[in-house]
């Protein structure tokens, strides 16, 4: 096989693997997706090889190994640094729980092997010569740009209920077409989705929304009505997903995945709180929820401070000192990233992001947009407690009080006023601010 989208040394050990199994007298081929990948000139990240030898001889051929699935046939070899999954030809069948065989048996013959896969362009394999054996015409639909099933669609979805979600992701990610048998198959087996775990859903889910066209992937999941019917919540329609799909024209403009899941949130009018709950339902992980709703909390800041100070140029202070303030409490990170959503957001009208349309009508002002608060973040020159010039510990003893929630209070008043540039960051200035404030209280 001659590889050119594979790195120089695994494609050299891929081989190796081949010749091992070559000389015992076994069949070996590539197959899946590394021939997928490198048919259509995409980077080869992994390499599977499939072979008529048996786990056992596998494992004897090898003297560095891992069983790491021999129920089903598979063998991870390791060799020349990388590791390569080789499976024994085999066929499945009774599929009870939608998702995983309660039968394999071990064939003799590749082709069986090949029909057992789930599409076309996943049902190809090569052999060390270079070439292909592709009995459902792999090759042809990848030049066709089709995701299609091997065999009978609806057969394939039923017995792995898995392979409808990443039906679409090979669609969005590959940018190919979902041919219409497959489709209608998808659409009849799509309640089966309820039998998947929330985890492997979420996986599929995530490739699509990070990959590099996920504005077409919502578009497919919008259409297919395939999350509603999953175990995880997913309170939306086909029709509220598709709404939202349509607002996020800009979202593979994002790089950062945690933004592009804002993005989708916000189009689905998501609060904070309720994104929290949603990605948690989903499995994801505690950072990347965080991150989530921490960009979300940013957009209620702002659009709290929108509602609550008059529009006009008298107000205009009062919104940097409200904006700063959020900067504050949630993170520069945080701000930034809504910002960030709020430009590609395609449903974001400028009056919305930046001020209320009805009260700015007929006059001069210009509500702040989001270039004006990306300046405004920029020109503060603390962010953190950290960076304030005195400590809580400087603040209780110059003031010669016990310390108490007081300092925390005194502390993040001072950081506002240092942030807004109307205190400088001086030690001095900042302990005399202090005991006017506590001064002032306590009259």
């Amino acid at each position: 096989m001659k590889w050119n989208m594979a790195p120089a040394g695994m494609a050299a050990a891929g081989d190796q693997v081949m010749a091992v199994l070559a000389a015992s007298g076994r069949e070996a081929y590539f197959v899946g997706g590394c021939i997928r990948d490198e048919l259509l000139g995409r980077p080869v990240h992994d390499i599977d090889l499939t072979t008529s030898a048996l786990p056992e001889e596998i494992m004897e051929a090898f003297p560095r190994c891992v069983p790491t699935g021999l129920a089903h046939g598979t063998v991870t070899v390791l060799q020349g640094g990388f590791s390569f999954e080789v499976t024994t030809y085999r066929t499945e069948s009774g599929y009870a729980d939608h998702r995983r065989p309660e039968h394999v048996a071990f064939v003799s013959d590749v082709k069986e092997d090949l029909r057992r896969r789930d599409f076309t362009i996943n049902a190809i394999c090569c052999g060390i010569d270079g070439r292909l054996l592709d009995p459902f015409g792999g090759a042809e639909d990848l030049q066709r740009r089709l995701v299609r099933c091997v065999g009978a669609a609806e057969e394939r979805f039923d017995e792995d209920a898995l392979r409808m979600l990443r039906c679409l992701r090979f669609a969005a990610v590959l940018d190919f077409r979902i041919a219409k048998n497959t489709w209608r198959g998808l659409l009849r087996q799509r309640d089966k989705l309820a039998h998947i775990a929330v985890e492997r859903m979420r996986s599929e889910v995530e490739r699509i929304v990070e990959g590099p066209h996920p504005g077409r992937g919502l578009a497919l999941i919008a259409r297919s009505g395939l999350l509603p019917r999953g175990k995880a919540p997913f309170p939306w329609t086909g029709a509220e997903l598709a709404a939202a799909a349509a607002q996020l024209a800009g979202i593979g403009e994002l790089q950062s995945a945690h933004l592009r899941w804002a993005l989708l949130l916000h189009a689905l009018e998501q609060s904070a709180a309720s994104a929290d709950e949603l990605l948690r339902a989903w499995t994801f992980p505690g950072a990347t929820r965080s991150a989530v709703a921490g960009v979300l909390r940013a957009r209620e800041a702002w659009h709290a401070a929108l509602a609550e100070v008059p529009p006009g140029p008298g107000g205009t202070e009062q919104l940097r000192r409200r904006w700063i303030a959020a900067v504050l409490g949630i993170g520069r990170a945080a701000a930034e990233g809504w910002l960030a959503v709020a430009d590609a957001s395609a449903a974001e009208s400028a009056a919305d992001v930046a001020g209320q349309p009805g009260d700015a009508a007929g006059s001069a002002y210009a509500p702040p947009d989001t270039a004006c608060l990306r300046a405004w973040i920029a020109a503060m020159p603390v962010y953190t407690l950290a960076e304030l010039a005195v400590t809580g510990g400087e603040l209780a003893s110059a003031l010669e009080k016990r310390p108490g929630p007081w300092v925390g209070e005194a502390l993040k008043r001072l950081l506002l006023e240092v942030a807004a540039g109307t205190l400088d960051n001086d030690p001095q200035i900042l302990l005399e601010q202090a005991q006017r404030m506590v001064g002032h209280e306590e009259q």
